[in-house]
Order: structure tokens, then sequence, then C-alpha cells
């Protein structure tokens, strides 16, 4: 199991797509051992990441709800983390 990928089951609120694509994109990067498609690997890389993320939205609307939140924030919602993706988005823009 790559220990990259978080928990998404029993949050409160719950995963947001942002989140489940997060988790979907680190899936593949580790199974595909491709950390930054190329113009060859991308078409294919982004359709397996979709379709990860669209069976992860399935199967957490299908699991019962979790007896006990996960112990660790997912990264998505850690301050430290959303101001450097805010900091990558202005710069870009």
């Amino acid at each position: 199991m790559c220990r990259n990928i978080t928990v998404l089951r029993g949050l409160e609120p719950a995963a947001n797509d942002d989140e489940v694509e997060a988790a979907a994109r680190q899936y593949v990067r580790k199974v595909s051992g491709i950390t930054h498609p190329t113009d060859r690997t991308r078409e294919a890389f982004e359709h397996a990441v979709a379709e990860v993320a669209h069976i992860t939205r399935h199967l957490l609307e299908d699991l019962p709800d979790r007896r006990q939140p996960p112990k660790t924030v997912p990264p998505l919602r850690r301050p430290e983390v959303r101001a450097r993706i805010a900091e990558r988005e202005a710069a870009a823009s």
C-alpha cells in the first residue's frame, strides 16, 4: 500500500472531488511508475486517474458509515498544503 494515499472514508465533511482525485492520482503514479506524464503517456495516465476516482466515489458511497474518523487529516485539508497550492496557482496566473 502506498503510504501517501490517505483514508477518505469517514471524513467529516465527506471527501470532496479534489481529495478523491488526489488519492486516485497518487495511486496511478505508484502503480504506473509515472510521476510526470509525458505527451506519450498523458492520455492513458489521465484516463486511469479518472477511472480510479470514479470507482473510489462509488466505493465511498456504498460502504457503511465508519465508526471512527480517520486518525490523520487528509493533506488537502492541512493549512500548509492549502497555502502551497494557493501559491502555485497564484504563480501560474
